[in-house]
């Protein structure tokens, strides 16, 4: 697909044969090159390009830095840095090695670059979700700026992987490209009120372990769909994702900051409401937990979902003055 210019390609082959003119190496920060996509780099294209891409480093993780190919057919080997020597990643990590590796490009002013799944060799980070965050950055990559990349290669090496990166890659920016169009795109969340429902008899709210990236604990909510109000949206989000219906329904407060969604520019507005049900994790989700009010400060948010509880929190604090 296009998207400004640039085609994206999914492809099933060996990434070191490729004429891009840059390939990614997903590396670790101290830049030595061992098994996997390194290994096959540093084999084919030879230890120079080890060599060389030591003396460069170490560099953070989620960083990347350039070094000639060596006698591999590219140019450049991009080394993006998605794990430290505990060969540890996560999302984090892979979502900065990624957008690092665009930019590097840019600099570079190259016309293409193929990048490998990253992470998900020796880091072991599952195939869908690394390439959901590898489409998400190559789409905020090439709608944040003007870009000189004619074309952007995801190279798997076997039918599986291809498949996974197919549908996660192609798929999601084929839905939010065609179906969710152009944004800032609009979306609601709820808190949702459970009186005296923690233990000890605390007032509690519902989150949702999100089982797409970003990760993290959140508010249940979504996209507002064409031709649904804000009310019928949050409502219908509710009974998705936690299976609660609302009563008491009423706007908080909006939310709009550009970085607030790592993924794209959206503006959420946000909802109190008490829920009436048992409340269950619906597919998307991978789980829901009833927290009293005095455990939100413990837990590892995604988006800005943190600051929207404090807010909350204050909002319950002053007894309903505006946030």
């Amino acid at each position: 697909m296009n998207i400004k210019g640039c085609e994206i390609k999914i492809i099933q082959g060996d990434l070191t044969e490729l004429k891009a003119d840059a390939i990614v190496n997903a590396a670790n920060n101290q830049l030595v090159m061992g098994g996997g996509v390194a290994g096959a780099i540093k084999k084919k294209g030879g230890a120079a390009i080890e060599e060389e891409a030591v003396k460069k480093g170490p560099i953070g993780t989620g960083r990347a830095v350039a070094t000639r190919a060596g006698s591999l057919p590219a140019k450049y080997v991009i080394h993006a840095a998605t794990m430290a020597m505990d060969f540890q990643t996560d999302e984090k990590k892979i979502r900065g090695a990624c957008r690092s590796s665009l930019e590097l490009a840019e600099e570079l002013k190259i016309d293409s670059i193929a990048f490998p799944a990253l992470g998900c060799g020796v880091g072991g980070f599952p195939l869908l979700a690394s390439a959901k965050i590898m489409a998400q950055e190559t789409l905020r990559h090439l709608r944040e700026g003007k870009t000189g990349l004619k074309e952007i290669i995801f190279c798997l090496r076997d039918k599986e992987a291809y498949a996974v990166f197919n549908k996660g890659v192609i798929g999601y920016l084929e839905y939010v490209t065609q179906v969710l169009q152009t944004g800032p795109f609009s979306t609601v969340d709820a808190i949702i009120e459970l009186a005296g429902a923690a233990p000890g008899g605390e007032d509690a709210i519902v989150l949702i372990k999100r089982s797409n990236p970003p990760f993290g604990w959140a508010l249940p909510g979504g996209f507002v769909d064409y031709g649904e109000s804000l009310e019928e949206a949050v409502r219908r989000e509710m009974k998705e994702e936690v299976n609660l219906e609302l009563e008491d329904l009423a706007q908080f407060h909006t939310y709009s900051q550009p970085g607030r969604d790592p993924r794209f520019h959206t503006i959420a507005t946000v909802f109190i409401a008490k829920g009436k049900g048992d409340p269950r994790a619906g597919d998307d989700a991978a789980g829901l937990k009833v927290v009293a009010l005095s455990e939100i400060s413990s837990l590892d948010f995604a988006f800005d979902h943190r600051k929207i509880l404090e807010d909350y929190l204050n909002f319950k604090r002053s007894k309903g003055k505006p946030v």
